[in-house]
């Protein structure tokens, strides 16, 4: 039990009515989840506003209500608290609730349009390696040391976080990594937390559905590096064009890092194969199994995080050649018949691009590429078109498929994409609502030594439709689909 006028500490009160000297259980936004004693935060959401559930939440036995606009009718023996931002409100309460977790460890959070997973769950991986107690909060699960949790969101509520973060706290745990996405940003999650640091990779094209324009997409990630403390250090990746706008209004100590131009960390990429490359980060040489010049800056980013947290660089530099590549992010299986099938998350333009570019930069030119890709429904559509003609552009053939359609007609969404493809690279494109199917299309289509690309859902292993989600795993099918086609 905690006392509420301790929990509400740090919260912008606009007017309280009732005591809060009183204890609660425990705090909820969904009012479905409010039992005797809690307290309940009334938040404006993307699809319904929790101030019309105050009188369900009231019913379910809630003692307090914390809100922007006070209900026409107030209860008596509950108190009241009005704020300003109930988004905000709802962080600080939830650190306040579970004795500010972040405190207590060193937290490092890594935003960025693409590589957020890789960079948070390499870190993790490195300092396991490194021997220390470390946590994860990302895209793929979240890790409480070697006690694995599943997760729904990039960013998780601010109530779920904390409790994590307490979690981490009660099993010694000294560092953690968290991907901070632009919605988690936006809608208050993140606040209320003490970051060590935090890390942007890159800025591109996405979510244009809710932020509306690429200026304010930019603005929310910056949000995270202008709240740091002058305690903390800002990493940003320079050869980004917006990697200085990021630290501009920043009081933590900054640092950058690059592959093209002046930074505090610099790499070179030397090798380049399919099974690794070569590195050269400031004066000593790296092999790594991660491939690609977009992976190159992922390393160099986790190399410069380790040092800004204390490891020795050589140290850090071994640990980085042991580093095994993250689940969905260019994760590749080679069959008897020498087809070579990528998995790969990229949802995005840049993402894609960045795929192709690699993987025909690692191609003899005699082979054939072929890209299995789709576009998720209820998202961002003016990406479509682009995402179209990229795949056709750079591949030899191009098959447009259902990604996570969720509540849109997955023709449509495939029709989109097609208006992206100019006149001469029409004929290589086939059109299949089916992804299990344009999967096995792409590898009967394919002959020894071509590659085959899946892209777009990378780690995730469902499909979503109208609301329900089915089994489905790109790397699975395709691994199953050349196995039997070798038969």
């Amino acid at each position: 039990m905690k006392v509420l006028k301790d929990i509400l500490f740090g919260v912008g009160l606009s007017a309280v009515s009732g005591p809060t000297g009183i204890e609660i259980k425990s705090i909820c936004f969904d009012s479905r989840e409010v039992g005797k004693g809690d307290v309940f935060v009334a938040v404006r959401g993307v699809v319904t506003d929790g101030h019309k559930f105050i009188a369900n939440a009231i019913s379910s036995g809630a003692i307090a209500i914390v809100c922007e606009e006070l209900p026409e009718q107030i209860e008596d023996g509950v108190t009241y608290i009005e704020v300003r931002d109930a988004q905000s409100a709802l962080a600080i309460m939830a650190s306040n609730y579970f004795d500010n977790p972040s405190k207590n460890l060193k937290l490092v959070g890594v935003t960025g349009t693409n590589g957020k997973t890789t960079v948070s769950s390499l870190l993790y991986q490195l300092f396991k390696k490194a021997g220390y107690k470390v946590g994860l909060i990302s895209t793929i699960k979240v890790m409480v040391d070697d006690e694995e949790h599943q997760t729904s969101h990039t960013t998780p509520d601010a109530i779920t976080i904390n409790k994590h973060l307490y979690t981490m706290n009660e099993a010694g745990v000294e560092f953690c990594f968290m991907e901070v996405s632009s919605h988690g940003i936006h809608q208050k999650r993140t606040q209320g937390l003490y970051f060590e640091g935090a890390i942007f990779t890159n800025i591109s094209h996405d979510h244009l559905d809710y932020h509306k324009t690429f200026k304010e997409y930019r603005d929310t990630k910056k949000k995270l590096f202008d709240e740091l403390s002058k305690k903390a250090f800002a990493l940003s990746n320079i050869d980004d064009k917006n990697g200085l706008v990021m630290l501009q209004n920043t009081k933590a100590k900054k640092y950058t890092f690059g592959l093209r131009t002046y930074a505090d960390y610099r790499a070179q990429v030397l090798e380049n194969q399919f099974n690794g490359q070569l590195l050269k980060i400031e004066e000593n040489e790296l092999w790594t199994k991660l491939i690609g010049r977009f992976n190159a800056y992922n390393i160099l980013a986790i190399y410069a995080t380790a040092d800004l947290l204390g490891l020795e660089k050589l140290e850090i530099l071994r640990l980085l050649s042991e580093l095994e590549n993250v689940d969905g992010r260019f994760q590749y299986y080679i069959s008897k018949e020498r087809i070579t099938a990528i998995v790969d998350y990229a949802h995005t333009p840049d993402a894609l691009k960045n795929v192709l570019d690699t993987i025909n930069a690692l191609r003899t030119g005699n082979e054939n590429v072929i890209t299995v890709v789709g576009c998720g429904g209820d998202r961002d559509k003016s990406k479509r078109p682009v995402m179209g003609h990229i795949a056709s552009e750079m591949s030899n053939k191009a098959i447009f498929t259902s990604d996570n359609p969720r509540t849109e007609p997955p023709n449509a969404i495939i029709e989109e994409m097609e208006a992206g493809v100019e006149p001469q690279n029409s004929n290589k494109v086939l059109a299949i609502e089916n992804r299990k199917q344009a999967i096995k299309t792409a590898c009967q289509l394919a002959a020894a030594n071509d590659i085959i690309l899946v892209a777009g859902k990378g780690h995730e292993t469902y499909q979503e439709t109208n609301g329900k989600r089915v089994d489905f795993d790109d790397f699975k099918i395709v691994k199953e689909v050349l196995t039997s086609l070798n038969k």
